[in-house]
């Protein structure tokens, strides 16, 4: 499915979709793998958002070590 999918990208007139089509072909094992494994990375993702979102509300009033006191505490 996903090969028919940028054989018709290809032969549409996308340019921009080419290029992303193009990207696709070049890693098309890792592209397929990613789609066909059950695992996903979105706990780590929440988590990561989290932190970003702890770091960016004491951005200018605080140091490290309060970051690293919310983090832990949250």
């Amino acid at each position: 499915m996903l090969s028919q999918w940028l054989i018709d990208i290809q032969s549409d007139d996308l340019p921009r979709l080419h290029n992303f089509a193009t990207g696709l072909q070049r890693d098309l094992a890792a592209v397929t793998a990613g789609l066909a494994r059950p695992w996903d990375s979105g706990a780590v993702e929440g988590h990561v958002n989290r932190i970003k979102m702890l770091k960016r509300q004491t951005f200018g009033r605080a140091g490290f070590r309060l970051l690293r006191k919310r983090v832990l505490l949250s």
